[in-house]
């Protein structure tokens, strides 16, 4: 039997971006653009008629603007949104309310004339919608390139370490959903936090703005890695969209290290670079946490994180926005607990206090 194709409504005022979208999603073999809409109000109605899988979705349209129309949508029929729109690069605050309202992700427009070539976008653009069809939405309250997947070993090699230090060290991987979900797990810690390192799945020009949010929210500081700068308690280091972020040490020092080297499981910065630096430099110092995410990236570095002897968790299924990295890390054995993400926070605060850290409250 034929299996299912994943139904997809354009929603974009420009008739060139809708002719576009449509034969990209037109070209794959598993999902077909089931209509195009020039703006919210024609949405609806189609949407209506045709109960697609996934919308992708404009802010700048006439008659409403993107964002209302994605708030209104998910307060009245939630559904998996990935916007696409020129705003995602240029206003980094909108895409985070975007987000925060339910959107699964985010996509620049198409550009005619992009050096990367049409291939690689509609590789991004195509994952990203297979990844909303997969993600659980809740109310509020043919690939023309295959980019080959390179492991952790093309940046470092797994070493069985000498660990010294007893400082602690939280080590966060996520993906797709991870920006709300990681906003989550830091805004419940305590200003006296050890030092935290995070890969999140985002582009370059989105991540100091990210970090720049969190540190508006969070009790602890919250800024984007700079190479070589000592890790300090009390601080959280989001890995900067075009490098991998490893943990490295400099005497009795945590210190951290940028590396521009090829792109592991296609992602750079990788979860899995990450989560294996950790484990080779901190072993049972570190705690590892693996969140919501598409794709297998950090399931192998934290099996590593754990057989180094840390204390690993995994976000469960149902809190998840895609069950993707945190299934694949749990199916290997990497995750000593899998927990629901509103008490991931709680949980890591309670491993801390029994195991030498003064930290002990939410």
């Amino acid at each position: 039997m034929e299996k299912k194709k994943i139904r997809v409504l354009v929603i974009d005022d420009s008739a060139l971006i809708r002719s576009v979208m449509k034969e990209i999603i037109d070209r794959e073999s598993d999902m077909e653009c089931v209509g195009a809409a020039p703006d919210p109000m024609v949405a609806r109605e189609l949407i209506k008629s045709l109960n697609p899988d996934v919308l992708t979705l404009d802010v700048e349209m006439p008659r409403m603007d993107g964002i209302d129309f994605l708030e209104r949508l998910m307060r009245l029929r939630p559904m998996p949104v990935v916007m696409v729109s020129t705003l995602t690069e240029r206003g980094s605050d909108i895409t985070f309310r975007a987000l925060a309202l339910g959107a699964v992700d985010f996509v620049s427009k198409p550009k005619m004339d992009i050096a990367r070539g049409m291939s690689e976008y509609a590789i991004e653009i195509t994952d990203k919608i297979r990844a909303a069809a997969q993600s659980h939405v809740h109310k509020i309250t043919a690939t023309t390139a295959i980019q080959e997947k390179f492991s952790a070993d093309a940046i470092l090699p797994s070493v069985a370490g000498r660990f010294s230090s007893t400082e602690k060290l939280i080590i966060i991987g996520a993906s797709t959903g991870g920006t709300e979900a990681i906003k989550e797990v830091l805004t419940r810690f305590p200003a006296d936090m050890p030092g935290i390192l995070v890969t999140q799945h985002m582009p370059e020009n989105f991540t100091k703005s990210f970090a720049d949010r969190l540190n508006s929210l969070c009790k602890i500081s919250v800024k984007e890695a700079e190479h070589n700068e000592r890790i300090l308690p009390g601080h959280a280091y989001i890995a900067p969209g075009h490098s991998h972020l490893l943990l490295k040490r400099s005497g009795a020092n945590y210190m951290t290290e940028l590396n521009q080297g090829t792109p592991v499981n296609r992602h750079r910065p990788s979860v899995d670079v990450l989560f294996r630096s950790a484990a080779n430099v901190a072993g049972a110092n570190a705690l590892g946490i693996i969140l919501t995410g598409m794709g297998k990236d950090g399931a192998q570095g934290l099996l590593e994180m754990r057989q180094a002897g840390s204390h690993t968790i995994a976000q469960d299924e149902a809190s998840c926005v895609v069950f993707g990295m945190p299934k694949e890390a749990i199916a290997v054995g990497g995750a000593c607990e899998v927990l629901p993400l509103q008490n991931i926070a709680r949980r890591t605060l309670e491993y801390l206090a029994s195991h030498g850290s003064k930290s002990n409250r939410v």
